[in-house]
Formats: C-alpha cells, structure tokens, sequence
C-alpha cells in the first residue's frame, strides 16, 4: 500500500510537539510512521499541515491551562 507524500523533500525534520524531541528526516519514511523514543508519541514533518495544526492546539490548551491558574 503506497501513501502519497506530501511533498516535502529530503531535507527537514521530524518533530514531537510533546517533547520537542526532534531528528533529521529519513527519506522514504514518513515522519507520521516514527515514535518518539522520550515520549512514545507520533512524530510529525516539521512544517507540515498536521504539525502546525498540532501546535496550535497544543498552544490554546497551555493558554487555557494558564487562565484557570489565575
């Protein structure tokens, strides 16, 4: 089963936006297919749509956390 890329090229990394583990990008291999090895979460092509998406959501729950402390 072949997945389409995204289009990114070789060069880049794979980032976990839990941890902020980050590795350079194994060509051919997605980064989505990579575990982190601190956190055990999906690691994601820095600059993708998904990674993105991911730190937003990541930054309005720390922004919620951060209001229900005051």
């Amino acid at each position: 089963m072949r997945r389409e890329g995204g289009g990114m090229g070789s060069i880049g990394f794979c980032v976990c936006v839990k941890c902020g583990y980050k590795k350079p990008h194994t060509p051919g291999v997605p980064c989505q297919d990579e575990r982190c090895p601190n956190c055990g979460s999906v690691l994601l092509r820095e600059g993708s749509y998904h990674y993105n998406q991911a730190k937003k959501a990541l930054e309005k729950k720390r922004n919620k956390n951060s209001d229900e402390k005051k």
